[in-house]
């Protein structure tokens, strides 16, 4: 009979199996390089950067020669004036140009426009690393939102297996005459209550893993992963948080020299002041060189130009006056300038802010979490002590389930913000550029 149970569960391990290893799991860092690969919003951003880097190559190109190619065949119709006919003669006209055009000098124009490119495009790539970070901290947070989730379902089973016991003990109780009947109407609510939060915890779950499939990118019908989580230890827990590695003011020096959207504007910046270069210039003429050939050829006629010509030469190319056009576009671009200056202070004011907010954040969870520990700790020889209490007649089943109740709050109050620590360190570390 027992070499039979044995090969029943061996059978129903095999059966068993291939569904453990089709279910993926992964691990926060997992999450991320996937999420890197998969998010359509970082995907956008990437093809925002390269059309950024196109931009400057076509500002770039004004420093090559430019070599246009125009032909074209036509069928006309005309009088021969030289042979003095006054009919008209159907005739073909073959024609061809090829043309250069050099750049030679222009003031700054070109140059201030390939600067002005170039910096976007350096703008470009710091937004796009700056989203990259983005998506790292939402990736961790849906990450511990789902650690959360899956220990708070923990804490309720318990919470559930304690509802249980307490309602057998007290229907003992009650056949031994020792508690009244409400006892076990009391035990009764208090399981179903138990139960609807344990349903509750599980759904939490679920919703958490829909935010964390947003997040990453995952868009199959069914969950088909698993994320790694560790069995938590209650008793060690709240040693494994430590202080920031930074005080506030080093992590704010810090988020000034490499959060990306500083560096980013900076770039900008630098755009706006190469757009001046460029406006001045209008002043100033532009210099280049063209050379030129043309072949044309017809049928019937003879033509009154020559059928081969060619051309070289040094082109200037001067606006006198626009109506002030130019003196405004200067204008406009020093505007802006100091506009972008008090926008760059701006940014760093927000910054620091945010800095400021999320490491009072990280030290404020971490001191909640070592409270929520000595609350745990309390909490649970209070109910020891309401346990025995009860046992010995010594106080009523209110008092009992309210310590129990204690101790589960307590409970899943040091889980919430066990995680919540992880989840503020994840966003300091993003808000410093880190």
């Amino acid at each position: 009979m027992k070499n039979k149970l044995l090969l029943q569960m061996s059978l129903l391990f095999l059966l068993l199996l291939p569904l453990e290893a089709s279910t993926q799991v992964y691990t926060v860092d997992a999450l991320i390089r996937l999420a890197i690969q998969n998010s359509p919003e970082l995907k956008i951003s990437e093809l925002h950067l390269s059309a950024s880097q196109e931009e400057h190559n076509i500002a770039q190109a004004a420093y090559y020669p430019r070599l246009d190619l125009q032909a074209s065949a036509a069928k006309l119709g005309a009088s021969d004036i030289l042979q003095k006919n006054k009919g008209m003669i159907d005739d073909t006209l073959l024609s061809g140009t090829l043309s250069l055009q050099q750049l030679i000098y222009d003031f700054g124009k070109t140059g201030a426009n390939s600067d002005f490119t170039k910096y976007e495009s350096q703008s470009s790539s710091f937004e796009n690393i700056q989203k990259i970070a983005d998506k790292k901290r939402d990736v961790k947070e849906a990450y511990y939102n789902v650690l959360k989730a899956i220990a708070l379902i923990s804490v309720q089973r318990e919470n559930v297996k304690l509802n249980k016991a307490q309602l057998y003990r007290s229907k003992q109780y009650f056949k031994a005459g020792i508690r009244t009947k409400i006892d076990i109407s009391d035990a009764k609510v208090a399981l179903i209550k138990s139960q609807i939060d344990l349903k509750n915890a599980q759904y939490n779950l679920k919703l958490a893993y829909a935010t964390l499939d947003k997040v990453v990118g995952f868009s199959s019908l069914e969950q088909e992963y698993q994320v790694y989580a560790q069995t938590l230890d209650f008793n060690t827990m709240q040693e494994s948080v430590t202080d920031y590695e930074l005080t506030l003011p080093e992590a704010i020096r810090y988020a000034y020299e490499h959060k990306p959207t500083i560096k980013a504007y900076n770039f900008k910046i630098k755009g706006s002041h190469a757009l001046i270069n460029g406006t001045t210039s209008e002043y100033y003429p532009d210099f280049s060189f063209g050379a030129g050939y043309t072949k044309q050829k017809l049928d019937k006629y003879q033509l009154l130009q020559p059928e081969d010509q060619w051309q070289l030469g040094v082109n200037l190319n001067w606006n006198i006056y626009q109506g002030g056009a130019s003196h405004s576009r200067v204008q406009k671009s020093k505007l802006n300038a100091a506009a972008s200056d008090y926008a760059l202070q701006e940014l760093k004011l927000s910054v620091k802010k945010e800095v400021t907010s999320e490491y009072i954040n990280v030290a404020r969870k971490k001191d909640t979490l070592t409270l929520s520990h000595s609350l745990l700790v309390v909490s649970s020889q209070k109910f020891d002590q309401a346990a025995k209490r009860y046992e010995h007649g010594l106080s009523d089943y209110i008092e009992l389930q309210q310590a129990r109740q204690d101790y589960i709050d307590a409970k899943a109050l040091l889980v919430i913000d066990y995680y919540n620590y992880y989840i503020a360190k994840a966003k300091l570390d993003n808000a410093i550029g880190k």
